[in-house]
């Protein structure tokens, strides 16, 4: 067997962005969720939302298991609960925790210190993500200032060891959903037209970026990552199969995806991370349908990606088309409103 061809190091600063598409967003310790993990983590499922949830896909199972998430009314006023989680394959700190969100519920549904519910298990915070979760509920309630000396309650997955119970179940992909989904997304880097320059200038010898370039394309294509008629239907690259945002389908140089944004006169940040081009979803993130996968992640201006925000592409262009159609849909009418409020803002 022949030995596999050697591909060439990116550099690290873009390495590091392809590996951070395959992670989830942040999160503080005020919420339940992990800060930037992997996106086959532990996923949370709220119990409302189990029937579309229960499986990432047909006949397949979450790669490091699942909590559901119970509201304590619902547990403690349900009669036989635990019947009733039981037909459901779950069970109350093995795969099912209580999740205090609201004080009303924990000064209604706490009164077991840290003796047995009905059903023998231990009231007690959880800490374990699989198998025993070592107790049976989670709270994230936010202190108030309206009644003095009403601190924050966070229990359970609030060591550094273990912080947060898992990720959002909208977030999950497999793990080879994430291989996949990496190498597409550097093969659209590689479709920026100035890519060689742009890796040869950030420290790659331009050998091996022509190299890599050809190396990645190639395993793209072999693994059906490179269908550039439907890459195009997307809106990932225009008609000279070129990268483009998604959103506004200008195309994007490769040397953006290592420039910093432009921050704001006074507002500047240290340590900013965040550069002119950042991961786009084609289709949003929602509950019931996993959209981390290929053909689905492109790669779209920082600022557009903040207009799109989690609304979706089609809602936010639909929404823009209704902004331009309020203020005239030419470039005359643009100008009137700028001088309209020139005037009547004044000096």
């Amino acid at each position: 067997m022949p030995p596999k061809t050697r591909i060439p190091a990116l550099p690290s600063f873009v390495n590091r962005k392809l590996y951070k598409t395959g992670q989830t967003r942040g999160a503080d310790m005020k919420q339940i969720y992990q800060n930037r993990v992997s996106r086959n983590s532990t996923v949370l499922i709220p119990f409302s939302d189990w029937e579309e949830c229960r499986e990432p896909a047909p006949g397949e199972k979450y790669e490091n298991g699942f909590i559901v998430l119970l509201q304590p009314s619902w547990y403690f006023e349900t009669q036989d609960a635990d019947g009733v989680l039981a037909k459901e394959g779950l069970e109350l700190g093995v795969n099912a925790l209580l999740y205090y969100q609201r004080r009303s519920d924990w000064n209604h549904y706490t009164n077991y210190g840290t003796g047995p519910l009905p059903n023998g298990k231990l009231f007690r915070p959880a800490n374990a993500r699989q198998g025993d979760l070592d107790g049976i509920y989670v709270a994230r309630i936010h202190g108030t200032t309206a009644t003095e000396g009403v601190a924050q309650l966070v229990h359970g997955f609030n060591e550094t060891s273990s912080r947060g119970a898992g990720i959002r179940v909208y977030e999950y992909a497999s793990n080879e959903n994430l291989e996949h989904t990496r190498l597409q997304l550097e093969a659209l880097l590689w479709l920026c037209e100035d890519a060689v320059d742009a890796l040869t200038d950030a420290g790659m010898d331009r050998k091996d970026a022509e190299a890599r370039r050809i190396l990645q394309l190639s395993n793209a294509d072999a693994a059906g990552l490179l269908d550039l008629d439907r890459l195009e239907k997307i809106r990932m690259i225009d008609g000279e199969h070129r990268t483009v945002c998604p959103l506004c389908l200008i195309r994007i140089p490769a040397a953006d995806y290592l420039k910093l944004t432009v921050q704001a006169e006074g507002r500047e940040v240290e340590d900013l991370t965040t550069t002119e081009v950042s991961l786009f979803h084609i289709q949003e993130l929602r509950v019931g349908k996993l959209e981390h996968r290929p053909y689905n992640l492109g790669w779209g201006h920082h600022f557009c990606n903040v207009v799109v925000k989690d609304a979706g592409l089609i809602p936010t262009l639909q929404w823009m088309k209704g902004v331009l159609d309020n203020n005239g849909d030419s470039w005359e009418a643009i100008a009137e409103v700028a001088e309209s409020i020139e005037e009547g803002v004044g000096d």
